[in-house]
């Protein structure tokens, strides 16, 4: 069971399986994250202020499902395309098309895009290996006709990419094969042991017509992404609150907390802070009693462990439990000052991010955005965005999450239609 202290960046060896939020840093590695959030934040502001000073670098979440992994196997220089299990003990990939007709592991829906992957990504000359988001195949594109507009359009996941008829880029879409967005770059003598590098360089790949892609990069296509000095100041006025409430946070405290967060493993790891902080964004309730929510973390807390008292068969197991829940319950109540800073420190970070966010958003970028309601279809914003800092090449993730959860929750998936 991977610990609630474990660098939920990278695995044990380096790779992009999962990236976190900006405001959860402090979650993950205490005051250093906190440090590395209002850090990135500042250069994120540096960057939009238009300051050649910014270190880091801006790409953008695409909806893409699912994740593919094409390469280069160092250890029979075969080319391959695979799913996640490709950086397994035993690697899962495919360097044939009867290997993927033959695997049982792989979804039947999901071979004739992979047999289309194996052939077309095989012509690019990728040296090493890339990992990038499956956009569409011929198959899966559409015509559509949204405001009186028509598109040519693609669905991978929750978000309708949609690119106007007739257009260069539209041409180009439809005569791809199969599209694909790059956004991970791996390096290394063996599978088991390489290690990831956000951000892929597509400059040197070669181009193929039945190939379409893209490298994630975040492009202002209308020039209007530069703060004005109001914007700058209202970010720069976060960060300073973001700066008085971090001064707040008692860093041995703090380092105690995680380490108390880090025994809820097995079946009570979903008793966690982050797993309840996740439960009130999925229903799109934002944080605004925090003394309120920090209790309700108590009783969270309480709730997670009855669930598995009552599970248990014999009464010595569930007063054993019992006991438990007791030593948890008190030790957490130490915390309840922490906390309140904690979740203080976050919501200012989240007040912070948002401004740059919705700065973004307003940016043209290189296609239009729906999804796929009852009623019809919805503009919406890009999934998000991934800033990465140049030096460490750390990355986090930028997203509105009232957004991400109410499109989750109301808009109709590829995979409902």
């Amino acid at each position: 069971m991977v610990g609630f202290l474990s660098y939920l960046n990278e695995d044990a060896q380096g790779k992009n399986l999962h990236l976190e939020h900006l405001e959860d840093e402090i979650l993950n590695f205490g005051i250093g994250g906190a440090r590395g959030a209002i850090n990135f934040l500042q250069a994120l502001r540096d960057m939009l202020s238009g300051s050649s000073r910014s270190s880091v670098n801006m790409t953008v979440k695409w909806d893409g499902a699912p994740a593919i992994f094409a390469g280069i196997d160092p250890s029979d220089g075969k080319f391959f395309v695979a799913k996640k299990g490709v950086f397994n003990k035993t690697p899962l990939l495919y360097k044939s098309t009867q290997e993927i007709s033959k695997d049982s592991k792989l979804p039947q829906a999901l071979k004739p895009a992979f047999t289309i992957a194996l052939q077309e990504f095989s012509k690019l000359g990728i040296k090493s290996v890339l990992q990038g988001d499956l956009m569409f195949t011929q198959a899966s594109l559409e015509s559509e006709t949204i405001d009186g507009e028509r598109y040519t359009t693609f669905q991978p996941n929750t978000i309708v990419y949609a690119i106007p008829k007739m257009s260069e880029l539209e041409q180009r879409i439809k005569a791809a094969k199969i599209g694909v967005v790059w956004h991970t770059s791996y390096t290394g003598n063996t599978l088991e042991g390489m290690k990831a590098s956000f951000g892929v360089n597509i400059s040197s790949l070669r181009k193929s017509r039945s190939v379409w892609m893209d490298d994630a990069s975040y492009r202002d296509t209308s020039g209007t992404s530069t703060f004005t000095q109001t914007e700058t100041s209202a970010v720069t006025t976060k960060l300073s609150e973001c700066g008085r409430i971090f001064k707040k946070i008692n860093s041995a405290q703090l380092n105690n907390f995680l380490k108390f967060q880090n025994g809820f493993s097995g079946k009570m790891v979903g008793a966690n802070i982050k797993t309840y902080n996740n439960s009130k964004v999925k229903v799109g309730a934002k944080i605004t009693n925090v003394s309120g929510h920090v209790s309700g973390y108590a009783k969270w807390v309480e709730d997670k462990f009855d669930t598995e008292i009552n599970k248990l068969k014999t009464e010595q197991s569930q007063k054993k439990l019992e006991i438990k829940k007791k030593e948890t319950l008190r030790e957490l109540n130490q915390y309840t000052a922490l906390l309140i800073n904690v979740i203080n420190f976050q919501n200012s970070m989240v007040d912070a991010k948002m401004i740059i966010v919705s700065k973004l958003n307003r940016v043209k970028q290189l296609m239009d955005t729906f999804v796929r309601t009852k009623q019809g279809f919805k503009v919406t914003n890009p999934e998000g965005y991934v800033a990465i800092d140049r030096v460490s090449g750390n990355a986090v993730k930028l997203v509105d999450r009232m957004e991400f959860s109410y499109n989750n929750f109301t808009a109709i998936k590829a995979w409902d239609r």
